[in-house]
């Protein structure tokens, strides 16, 4: 899919001048600032909600030993001599 942006003069060198201090094309820093806002936003609400159900009482937490119990890496685990902290 492609798209266009109409940008002033000033926005485009700023872009154009980010692009080529990463090394990347305009269109693949427009593409990387979008999913980046797009990731943030996501982040923002899951926080969000992580504080709502604390702040509840309602916040469920998992032990090291109960998460690699429930994936099956006891074993594992065990093998690589891993301690607890």
């Amino acid at each position: 899919m492609a798209f266009s942006i109409r940008l002033t003069d000033r926005e485009r060198k700023l872009a154009e001048s980010y692009a080529k201090i990463h090394g990347i094309s305009m269109g693949e820093a427009f593409k990387n600032a979008l999913f980046e806002k797009i990731e943030d936003e996501y982040d923002l609400k899951v926080i969000a909600a992580y504080e709502k159900d604390k702040e509840n009482g309602t916040l469920e937490t998992t032990t090291f030993e109960e998460l690699v119990e429930e994936l099956g890496l006891t074993d594992e685990i065990q093998s690589n001599n891993y301690e607890k902290v």
